[in-house]
């Protein structure tokens, strides 16, 4: 054997090892491509039913809106009348406060002159005089 066959010799055996050695990788490999081919199989088929249920649930989404878009026509009449009631019974609260208010200024005013002038006395007799007068011709 001359030097060219040993070295032959020498690459066969480092090759057959190397094979040896790398049978069990290769095999996992494989397995991992063949479960990798199964998945990709199925992938079809899981996507169609995933679309199919999302466009189950877009037609059950637009109903549910449809069917809150004719309950809010419906309450909308509602609404605005609330909205009108509050802004009139804003504008009447309104007017209650402007007439307190002037009148708070008027019965001010008034109590003010009586203070200066010490009439509440008469006021008095006055008033209860009134107040007699009135009970008396509510008593006929």
């Amino acid at each position: 054997m001359d030097w060219l066959g040993i070295g032959v010799l020498i690459i066969g055996i480092a090759f057959a090892v190397l094979v040896l050695i790398l049978i069990k990788p290769l095999n996992n490999l494989g397995n991992m491509l063949f479960s990798i081919t199964k998945t990709t199989d199925e992938l079809p088929q899981n996507i169609n039913v995933i679309i199919d249920q999302t466009k189950g649930t877009l037609a059950t989404s637009r109903e549910t809106l449809a069917s809150v878009n004719d309950q809010v026509k419906e309450l909308s009449p509602l609404f605005y009348i609330v909205g009108d009631v509050g802004r009139s019974t804003q504008k009447l609260s309104s007017k209650l406060v402007d007439v307190s208010e002037s009148m708070k200024s008027n019965t001010e005013s008034g109590k003010n002159f009586i203070d200066r002038h010490d009439l509440e006395g008469l006021y008095g007799v006055l008033t209860l005089g009134y107040y007699l007068a009135q009970k008396r011709k509510d008593s006929k």
